[in-house]
């Protein structure tokens, strides 16, 4: 039988503060995961969960959600309804599964991607201001097989259940490392190259040298998208290879980082579906 909670106690305060209080979720290194497609996605990348929290009462739950508790060895804990609305979030009513999910471990300094003759892309994203764009961007990595994303400087938390959610559970099958500025990403190109892995740091911007379509985009790219606001730092820019422009025809002078990134990592996947070397 699995244990239930009927009342607020400490360990529901703690599961609460996870929703928004990103200090509490740093010193713990957990976080909170909601929705169908990220809890199984978290589940099939046999990502570390901890606890997994559902609804008692009525409604029943989903044959989803049971068949979950049923089959994952993940300690269940049964909430009150309002407890469990506590958890969710903002809008609709009690959630019927939230996961406690344990922080990823790795750091960028003894991370290697891929073999002499590929080719792999990794997306930074400069200072995001927004955790629902950092999760739309960790989305399009994945979706066009972007082997990692790197977070540089004071941005958005990727534990943030927005980001979590905006992610569609990209964040549990793409590695997400953060840095403090260029040095480490810098360093990671330069280990690329020494282990025969040619790599070159290619920044987006709206002044950038040549249109994205015309850069030869075949060999291993690290890809920089600027924050939401500003673009790109000046030490970004400083520590691109180079840098492009995305050619638009309306009036606006750019475009959103997340829909930057969507639209390069697009370029990228065509060039290499399209040309070989």
């Amino acid at each position: 039988m699995t244990r239930q909670i009927h009342r607020r106690n400490a360990a529901v305060q703690v599961w609460t503060a996870y929703l928004d209080n990103r200090a509490k979720r740093n010193r713990d290194a957990r976080f909170l995961v909601h929705g169908v497609r990220p809890i199984t996605q978290a589940l099939a990348h046999d990502w570390p969960l901890e606890t997994l929290l559902y609804r008692l009462g009525d409604p029943g739950l989903s044959s989803w959600a049971r068949e979950i508790l049923d089959t994952s060895t993940v300690p269940a804990v049964g909430l009150a309804p309002e407890l469990m609305a506590d958890l969710g979030e903002k809008s609709g009513g009690p959630p019927e599964l939230v996961a406690v999910a344990e922080y990823a471990r790795g750091e960028l300094a003894s991370f290697e991607l891929g073999e002499p003759g590929e080719a792999p892309v990794v997306v930074v994203f400069d200072r995001p201001n927004s955790p629902g764009n950092l999760g739309t961007l960790i989305r399009s990595a994945d979706a066009f097989g972007a082997s990692a994303v790197i977070v540089s400087g004071h941005g958005a938390d990727q534990y943030d259940p927005r980001c979590v959610r905006a992610s569609t559970g990209s964040l549990f099958s793409v590695p997400v490392f953060r840095v403090s500025g260029t040095t480490e990403v810098s360093e990671f190109r330069d280990r690329q190259i020494d282990r025969g892995v040619p790599t070159r740091i290619v920044g987006t911007d709206e002044n950038g040298e040549r249109a994205i379509f015309d850069d030869d985009l075949l060999d291993a790219t690290i890809l920089v998208v600027g924050n939401e606001t500003s673009g790109m730092s000046a030490a970004w820019l400083a520590a691109c290879d180079r840098t492009v422009t995305i050619p638009m025809g309306g009036s606006a002078s750019s475009l959103g980082a997340p829909s930057a990134a969507a639209v390069a990592l697009y370029e990228i996947s065509r060039q290499r579906r399209t040309f070989t070397r």
